[in-house]
Order: C-alpha cells, then sequence, then structure tokens
C-alpha cells in the first residue's frame, strides 16, 4: 500500500465521508470540539500562523440570530443542527506572531506590517485550518456539513467581535435520516496532476 493510514481511516476521513444535509438532535459536547481542536492545531500553516477564528452557535438566541443571514435553503439544516461552527479569519493574526513564531519575531513586522498582505495570508492559511478542522469533525465520528450560502456582512456583524473575515458555516453532528447525497464526481488524477 502507498498510504501508512489504515483503510477505515482513510474511509471515514476522506473516501466514505460526505456533506451531511440533517442530523440527529445527539447533542456535540464542548469536550469533543476541543479535541478536536487540539488535534488539528498541528496542521502545517506559513510561518506556523494561526487566523482561524470559531465561534460556536449553540443557543436558540444565537441560533436565531445566525439563521436570518443564511439563503433559504441553509436555514432548516442551520436550524436543526446540533451545533453550528462559525470559521473566520483573523485579519490580526501578526500580533500573535512573535509568540508562535520565537525564533523569528521580526516576521510580525517584515512581512505583515501591510493590510493587504494580512489579508491574504489570514484568508489563505485560515482556509487551510479550516479544511484540518473539518477533517477533524470527521476523526471524531460526526459529520459536517460546511456551508458559503448566507450573507456574510450579516453574519460578522452578528458574532465577529474583531477584525475577522467570514470563511464558512459548518453543521455538526451525528448523521440524521437521509443526510447525503450520492457521492459528486471528482477530477481524476491525470486531470490535475502534471510534472515539470
Amino acid at each position: 500500500m502507498s498510504l501508512v493510514l489504515d483503510p477505515a481511516a482513510q474511509d471515514l476521513l476522506f473516501r466514505e465521508a460526505r456533506t451531511a444535509n440533517t442530523f440527529t438532535d445527539e447533542p456535540v459536547t464542548d469536550e469533543q470540539v476541543q479535541a478536536i481542536y487540539e488535534l488539528v492545531k498541528y496542521g502545517p500553516t506559513a510561518f506556523n500562523q494561526s487566523p482561524l477564528r470559531v465561534v460556536l452557535v449553540r443557543t436558540p438566541e444565537g441560533r436565531e440570530r445566525l439563521v436570518k443571514h443564511m439563503t433559504e435553503s441553509n436555514r432548516p439544516k442551520t436550524s436543526t443542527a446540533p451545533l453550528v461552527a462559525l470559521l473566520f479569519a483573523d485579519n490580526e493574526f501578526h500580533e500573535e506572531l512573535p509568540a508562535l513564531l520565537p525564533h523569528f519575531p521580526q516576521a510580525k513586522d517584515a512581512f505583515f506590517s501591510e493590510r493587504p498582505a494580512r489579508e491574504r495570508s489570514a484568508a489563505l492559511n485560515a482556509g487551510l485550518q479550516a479544511g484540518y478542522f473539518i477533517v477533524g469533525v470527521r476523526a471524531a465520528g460526526l459529520a459536517a456539513g460546511p456551508m458559503t450560502g448566507y450573507d456574510a456582512a450579516g453574519v460578522e456583524k452578528e458574532f465577529s467581535d474583531g477584525d475577522h473575515t467570514l470563511l464558512m458555516a459548518i453543521n455538526i453532528g451525528r448523521p440524521g435520516a437521509d443526510a447525503w447525497r450520492p457521492r459528486l464526481p471528482r477530477l481524476s488524477y491525470d486531470e490535475v496532476v502534471t510534472t515539470a
């Protein structure tokens, strides 16, 4: 085998995993979310930056504030998922670089003093972390339903407490009845990979 990861784990994380559209009412605990984060925080990013910020929407009031900003097709599943995680990119992530990159604390000012550079880097690296987060949800035996169908400015106004850009909302829980749509096609290796 070319992969060292157990085939069952490969299925859990990738081949059999799909975006869930319905969920049971079994709760997702803070302990589960912390375990997910404690695993995925080790995923690589540029300069070891950690721009991802996560807001867990648990309360009925929070859910009501969120659902009104979702597109019509996303409202029912967002209303009923046990947990919704809002994933943001922190555009001021560079303030933490001296602690996260102690051997090169000058990176904060050398590379990220300009706002456009920070925004690009925050979006890219928080996007990487969001992908790790989804795989972490799957590793916890839960299903993820990532979505970008919403009024981003409205969600940011309701839930962001800083200079953050919304990346996605993720419904999280145990898959419910008819949770899956059929597997959609993927591009083949030869369509994606070339050699120079």
